[in-house]
Order: structure tokens, then sequence, then C-alpha cells
């Protein structure tokens, strides 16, 4: 075991913006921590991400706590300048991270967490956050006739650029965000329909002259707590050209498919249409497998349990990043140091108080 006679006082699992976010805290705390991140950087999902992306957020509301982002603040970022941006805040908070250490399981035993990895490495920590994000564990619904279709299927995670999907007939389904910047985007070269169960709706990305994060700042809604029944409504962040584009047909907005062909799908009014590529902007679930062997841990369908970061069921199990967790920023670059701070803060009483 990597530490057998001194375990660590927390171990984070990933090092992408939430678990920086936590190191961040941790390291205010005096605590003794190791984040595990198992790839070869510091940059969390985004190297992954389509190359288009950019950040939701001017660069003004999208810093980690402690350092802002640099460059001109009113700017969209790009998925570069992400990466850049969460390597050097590693670097500048000299944050304790071990990189190419994939966490395969994590178990507890009399009071310690033993954290295991791919390479055969064990770590021992009075306490664990979480804090691998959804990337890595994408959502794609079940339809009938899906073993049939002859063309290709592949989730939004699996999308980087249009080279591959030219002059293709192309359906995206999803109503998000993700889903409707891809869908735009592949509609410049092919014939592309975005199918979602409900319409679409467009959110103003400016408001009298503001981002509208500004007006979620300064109202304070976007630290509002999370209500779960919300969340099964999306809109879409628009500067205008999203709507007109689906005004215009390019891509058009239809109701979602009911099943699949060989050659295609059959839309809501019974008629079949052949198309080449599917791609499921559906969103993801929460990374968190390696938790398995503490079975309290998740529910019946993987997600787990717990409030505002803190497991309802395991002592000392924390999170930081999942969707909804504290607010509707919970899981954005702008919302993870927050709720990073008031995890690190509970680890903190927990570990002072020797109540583990």
């Amino acid at each position: 075991m990597d530490n057998l006679d001194n375990p660590f006082d927390t171990i984070v699992i990933g090092a992408g913006q939430a678990g920086l976010a936590a190191a961040y805290h941790l390291q205010n705390q005096g605590l003794n921590y190791l984040v595990l991140e198992d790839s070869k950087q510091t940059a969390g999902s985004w190297p992954k991400y389509y190359d288009s992306l950019t950040l939701f957020s001017p660069a003004r509301y999208s810093s980690l706590p402690g350092r802002e982002f640099p460059g001109e603040p009113s700017r969209y970022p790009i998925k570069e300048e992400v990466i850049s941006y969460l390597q050097e805040y590693t670097d500048h908070f000299k944050i304790n991270v071990r990189t190419n250490e994939r966490v395969t399981e994590i178990c507890k035993n009399e009071g310690v967490f033993q954290i295991k990895t791919v390479k055969g490495n064990v770590y021992l920590a009075q306490t664990v956050i979480a804090a691998t994000g959804a990337f890595a564990h994408p959502y794609q619904p079940e339809f009938a006739g899906t073993e049939l279709f002859n063309g290709r299927i592949i989730h939004s995670s699996q999308y980087k650029n249009t080279t591959d999907f030219k002059d293709q007939r192309i359906v995206v389904v999803g109503g998000g965000n993700s889903a409707v910047q891809i869908a735009f985007e592949l509609a410049q070269t092919s014939n592309v329909s975005i199918a979602t169960r409900n319409p679409i709706t467009f959110t103003p990305q400016l408001f009298l002259g503001r981002d509208i994060h500004f007006w979620l700042t300064v109202s304070g809604l976007d630290r509002l707590p999370f209500v779960k029944g919300l969340s099964m409504h999306t809109s879409v962040l628009d500067t205008g050209i999203y709507k007109q584009a689906l005004l215009k047909q390019k891509p058009d907005s239809r109701s979602l498919f009911t099943s699949f062909t060989e050659e295609g799908v059959i839309w809501s009014d019974q008629k079949e249409e052949k198309v080449d590529i599917v791609i499921f902007a559906t969103g993801f679930r929460p990374n968190v497998n390696y938790l398995k062997p503490m079975y309290t841990a998740l529910d019946d369908s993987g997600h787990p349990l717990q409030t505002k970061g803190i497991s309802k069921s395991i002592k000392g199990l924390c999170y930081v990043g999942l969707s909804g967790q504290r607010s509707f920023s919970s899981a954005t670059i702008r919302g993870v140091g927050a709720d990073a701070k008031y995890v690190v803060k509970h680890i903190n009483r927990l570990l002072k108080n020797n109540i583990l």
C-alpha cells in the first residue's frame, strides 16, 4: 500500500475543474491531501470535448477559486483556453496530483478508505471526494429496432468536428446546448434534423446589453438551491443564431422518431426515412462505478446517495461536480468552487472532531 502508516486526510478522485477546486480548499485548510487523475493532464474531460465548444459563460464568470480566468473578461473562452487555464491553475497552486492513476475501486475498512488503481497501487485516506464528473459515462436511451440499423449511432461524447460527417443525412437527438450547437455546426455541410421529445426553447444570452450570467449573479439565482423537478426542462442559451437557424430549417427541428429500421428511422407521423448517422446528445450519468464495492453509496441506477455533496450512507465520502448538487451551476466551472468549499468545510469538521 502506498501510504499504509500515514493515511491522507483526503484523497480526491479526478483532477478536472471539480477536483482542482476541491484541492484548492483542502490546501487552504492545511489538510494532507492527494488528487488522483486517470489521464496524463489536469484538464478533466475538456480535451475530449468537440473542437468548437466554448464556455457558455464569459471569462469573468468562469473562474475557479483563487485564480481569475485570464484575458478579456467578456469573451467566451474556447476549449483550448480552458485546458490551458486548468493546467496553469494546477501549476500555480502546486496542487498535489498524481496523473495516469485511474481508480478502479474504493472500499472502506475499519474507518479508512482504500483506493485501488489500475496500476495495482493502493492509497489510504480518512475521507474521499469523488470529483470525476460524468463525461466518461454517456447516457443513450433505448429505441426499438436499434440493433437493425445499418447506419452509424454515436453519442455526442464521440463527436469532434464535421470532418467525417459531410454530405450525410444526420439526426441529432437532444434539446440542450450541446445538441443544438452540434446540429447547427453539422448543418453547414450536411442535411441535419434535431429530434426532441419537447419543443426546443431558447434563453437570450444577452439581456439589456449584459450576458445572462451577470443577471444570474447579481440576482443570486445562480446560487439558489437546486430543485430536482425543474431539472427536467432545459433551455438553450442563444445570441439569436440558433433560433434563426431552426427557423430557416438548417437544421430543421422535429418530434423524436419512434424507432429505427435497417435504413433509417420511423418518425412520429409513421413516415420512414433513410438516415446515415444518428448522434445522441442525451447527456451523461455520474461516473462513479469505482464506488460500487461500497454498495450503499449508490442507488439502483448508479447515482450517488447524497445531499449537497455529502454521502447519506458512507461517512467521510463526499462529491464535487455533480449536476444539481447544491445549485443550478454546480456542475460548471463557475459553480464547483462554492460546492467544494462547502464539502471541504464538512470534511474538516469530521477530521477535527474525530467522528469518522
